[in-house]
């Protein structure tokens, strides 16, 4: 029987089965998409397929982050029953969501003052935040108490690896990253950006490349350089992408072929709705454990 609750957001961009096999309760955000509102539930209401299209047609989607009272909905239940809960965010670079959380927990840490309720920025975004929800889930099996594993979840999200790149710049600029002529001249160019998140959970591009190719390698070669033990890494390794699942793979076959002692196979995963939101098609992220981040 674990000795706390581990619980997080939809938006580690993780598939569903991951969450009923682990056993992890997840609140979910939501997205304004043609003037209806949908949750952010894992392809769930709206295939993810059928998201992209309509990104790709035209259609503009907005997000919301979770309320204060869906984290009371969330904790209050597992409180109850006697619960100490260790909660994950999206990180607090990105999104307000991490402050939500802290209020619900304010506010019920004198209704429940024998229970532990502990607030984790993850400094992270999609399956990077993911990774680092999977390697806690670890920490939780293996028996070890949630005082230790808040500490070590503290340490852990800042060697987190985050790098993006993308094909398509229309949402780069739209979300005020590049400018409007940037946009234009690096679509007619090819050019693809490779992104990261920084130590404050920021993303931030990096460097352009001309041509997918380029950036691809690029990508991989920031694994070599910053993975746990170089080529030698054994932890795991995900890559989430919007649409573009064969660039995914392509990047997948490269690590695999690389790092001969990676804990199992790449996991490629989809972009959820909130996150793709802000991204729209055509961008393929990596993530790994390795050194400090640091700027």
């Amino acid at each position: 029987m674990p000795g706390f609750i581990l619980s997080c957001c939809s938006t580690t961009d993780m598939p569903r089965n991951f969450f009923e096999e682990r056993n992890i309760p997840f609140v979910c955000f939501s997205y304004i998409m043609d003037g209806a509102e949908y949750p952010d539930d894992l392809g769930r209401t709206m295939p993810f397929d059928e998201f992209y299209a309509r990104i790709s047609a035209g259609a503009t989607p907005t997000t919301s982050q979770v309320s204060v009272g869906q984290f009371l909905s969330l904790f209050e239940p597992l409180l109850e029953a006697g619960n100490d809960i260790l909660h994950i965010t999206l990180s607090s670079g990105i999104s307000g969501t991490y402050g939500s959380a802290c209020v619900a927990r304010d506010t019920l840490a004198e209704k429940y003052p024998g229970r532990k309720l502990y607030i984790v920025d993850s400094l992270a975004a999609s399956s990077g935040y993911g990774l680092l929800v999977d390697m806690v889930c670890d920490m939780r099996d293996k028996g070890e108490d949630i005082d230790k594993a808040f500490a070590e979840t503290e340490k852990l999200k800042m060697h987190i690896h985050h790098w993006f790149f993308t094909s398509d710049l229309t949402h780069l600029h739209r979300g005020g990253r590049i400018s409007a002529a940037s946009a234009v001249f690096g679509t007619v160019l090819h050019i693809c950006p490779l992104l990261n998140v920084d130590f404050e959970g920021n993303l931030i591009p990096r460097t352009k490349y001309r041509g997918k190719k380029r950036v691809i390698e690029e990508t991989v070669k920031r694994m070599v350089e910053h993975a746990k033990d170089g080529i030698n890494y054994s932890g795991k390794c995900f890559i989430s992408n919007s649409a573009c699942y064969e660039d995914a793979r392509i990047v997948a076959d490269m690590i695999e072929e690389r790092f001969k002692n990676l804990k199992g196979k790449v996991m490629i995963n989809s972009i959820g709705t909130v996150i793709g939101s802000h991204t729209g098609p055509g961008t393929v992220a990596l993530f790994f454990e390795g050194d400090k981040r640091e700027d």
